[in-house]
């Protein structure tokens, strides 16, 4: 890969500062398009000729953690072709020193994050479709641990593997009893056909009485997934397990949002979850962009309100609450939003700290209308996920921050 360095506004370096903030995300650390653009307004500030300078105001502004100054140095000098890259290479393979070990964990790290990648899905291998098997290297711990990994800290490798986990997960739905009725041993009055029709079989004589009871049907699923700068790793994990997991359910509503709502049915028809992941990113247009929540819903008010069925709809809203449009906007289309809907639940990957508050005016301002808030963070927050959206629609309160 050959940079060539320029104005920071034009030329390659804008493309190229883009391109690194994507391998900085790959390789496990937070960089949303915000710091990119933080990072693009400091380059104006330094000698761009100057890769000191350069390292300098791209250290400032795209990390934010001590532990991941160490990855950003090796993945700065590999990206932009250090010459002295292939000596620390060397050097690291030399079986001495103290931390050997975490050199090694952190140059896969940097490895994977300079891996191509295509495109918003997964691509598929040419040829027939392979197994995956695990080995004794897969330890208990192992799994352990990646069952309690956040999305957002995951190498290249481990995230492909958490995938393939997370679509294993099953998601039972709340059902509701339906006007249709159907022969059962318990019900309130009789079922008079199919009582007959089994006498029938026994020269006349009711041998057994047959009830009416309502069929039990899932709940209508209206899902909105954030899929900003912020929310790529989360909504991609998440696609591909709510694909898996809502499979044969005939009233599910797919949606994603950033700067426009995009109707994501027509990728979720596709039976395989690889095939999903492509076609919905040939349908989003707005992917790792900014987040108009307010705006999406107004779209859906006004073109997708049917499918909001009767008040008897689930509806999951996937997103940390980082919203750039106005308040009061999103606040009144929330309000419609609730009074459509039975059940709305907020699932925000943020909540995975104790700590936190919601302090961003768009994520206030979820937090006030939504009558459930969920982490989905990691795979043990998705196995909890279906006894608590079963505790959300019998009524409980939302649990405090």
């Amino acid at each position: 890969m050959t940079v060539l360095l320029g104005d920071a506004r034009s030329g390659k370096l804008a493309n190229n500062l883009v391109a690194f903030g994507r391998a900085l995300r790959r390789a496990g650390l937070p960089v949303d398009s915000s710091r990119v653009q933080w990072a693009q307004q400091a380059l104006l500030h330094v000698d761009v000729g100057s890769k000191v300078q350069v390292a300098a105001a791209l250290e400032a502004t795209l990390i934010s953690r001590e532990e991941d100054r160490a990855v950003f140095a090796e993945l700065f000098d590999a990206f932009f072709k250090n010459p002295d890259v292939a000596a620390k290479l060397l050097a690291q393979m030399l079986p001495t020193g103290e931390g050997k070990a975490e050199r090694s964990k952190r140059r896969a790290r940097v490895n994977e994050a300079l891996t191509p990648q295509k495109g918003f899905g997964v691509t598929k291998p040419k040829g027939p479709d392979q197994e995956v098997k695990f080995d004794m290297a897969m330890t208990a711990s192992d799994q352990v641990r990646l069952r309690n990994a956040d999305f957002n800290q995951l190498s290249v490798a481990e995230y492909g593997l958490v995938t393939r986990y997370a679509q294993d997960i099953a998601l039972p739905l709340p059902t509701y009893a339906s006007r249709r009725a159907h022969a059962h041993r318990l019900g309130a009055s009789l079922a008079w056909a199919r009582t007959v029709r089994q006498a029938a079989l026994t020269d006349g004589e009711p041998l057994r009485l047959f009830k009416r009871q309502r069929r039990r049907e899932p709940l209508p699923l209206v899902v909105l997934v954030d899929v900003s700068g912020s929310m790529e790793r989360y909504s991609r994990l998440l696609l591909a397990f709510l694909h898996a997991a809502t499979r044969g359910l005939k009233q599910r509503e797919v949606f994603s949002f950033g700067n426009q709502l995009t109707h994501l049915n027509p990728a979720f028809a596709l039976a395989d979850s690889d095939d999903m992941l492509a076609r919905a990113g040939q349908l989003i247009c707005d992917f790792a962009g900014g987040t108009q929540l307010g705006q999406a819903l107004a779209t859906l008010r006004g073109q997708h309100a049917r499918k909001l069925v009767g008040k008897r709809s689930l509806v999951l809203l996937i997103s940390d609450g980082l919203d750039t449009g106005a308040p009061q906007a999103l606040e009144a289309e929330l309000l419609w939003l609730k009074r459509h809907c039975k059940t709305l639940v907020w699932l925000n990957p943020l909540l995975r700290f104790d700590q936190y508050k919601p302090s961003a005016t768009a994520a206030n301002v979820l937090h006030a209308q939504a009558n459930r808030m969920l982490a989905v963070h990691n795979l043990a927050s998705l196995q909890q996920l279906a006894h608590a959206l079963a505790q959300a629609v019998s009524g409980q309160r939302a649990r405090p921050f």
